[in-house]
């Protein structure tokens, strides 16, 4: 069940993208996108910590992550982007802003989407479900955290900069072959996210319990992490 579900909202997104033009559409693609990006990782993280050991978690998260690079082609789905994308010209400051609200709106109706799935109990991980809370991610010292995710959105942004150089039916695999990599080194300890959308989707109740401390976590770090590689380049 699970696996369809993800599927579905897969399936869901990619029929809605293909409506909007492109430049009328760039702030509705992103929704889509990080909807998508949110509900799926909500489900991938919720199944792992119910039935799925280490191992089989792994190679579902490399698969999600090809199935997302093949579909949101076009799209950042990580307001980290969206800022690159505005520091290097490419977005207007104002559409940039809308975009980044477009990704954190999603953020909130994936997560919200999901909690309204799990309580229809359809899949055994499913049942008891109890995300009213904030599930602490963080394993270790606020210090190292923050440094985790700043160093894994700085190696992120230099794979992307570069992905260029390998071949095009190639470059997805790469890319979810690094994610899974950066998930596998630092899942234990953040999660590994460096997405600022994706942490709030995953851990809201984590934000309003204690929004300073992971906001600079999953919201500052990621993106000092991109702007960093761009400095040094």
């Amino acid at each position: 069940p699970s696996l369809l579900l993800m599927a579905a909202v897969v399936v869901a997104v990619a029929l809605c993208r293909l409506g909007p033009g492109r430049r009328r559409g760039a702030s509705l693609r992103e929704f889509l996108s990080t909807f998508q990006i949110c509900a799926c990782t909500n489900e991938l993280c919720l199944l792992a910590a119910a039935e799925l050991p280490p191992p089989a978690a792994l190679p579902l998260t490399y698969g999600l992550t090809v199935l997302h690079g093949a579909t949101l082609a076009g799209s950042a789905g990580n307001p980290c982007g969206t800022l690159q994308q505005a520091w290097a010209g490419a977005v207007r400051p104002r559409a940039a802003a809308l975009r980044i609200g477009a990704q954190f709106a999603a953020a909130v109706l994936a997560r919200g989407f999901m909690q309204l799935v799990w309580s229809l109990g359809a899949a055994e991980a499913h049942v008891g479900a109890r995300w009213q809370r904030c599930g602490h991610p963080l394993q270790t010292t606020e210090a190292q955290a923050f440094f985790i995710e700043l160093l894994f959105s700085a190696v992120f942004q230099l794979a992307v900069l570069r992905v260029d150089l390998i071949h095009p039916n190639l470059r997805v695999h790469f890319i979810a072959l690094l994610i899974t990599m950066l998930v596998y080194s630092g899942g234990n300890l953040t999660g590994a996210i460096f997405n600022p959308a994706l942490a709030f989707s995953l851990h809201p109740y984590c934000f309003y319990e204690n929004f300073l401390s992971y906001s600079l976590v999953y919201w500052l770090a990621p993106s000092l992490g991109k702007f960093l590689k761009l400095l040094s380049t």
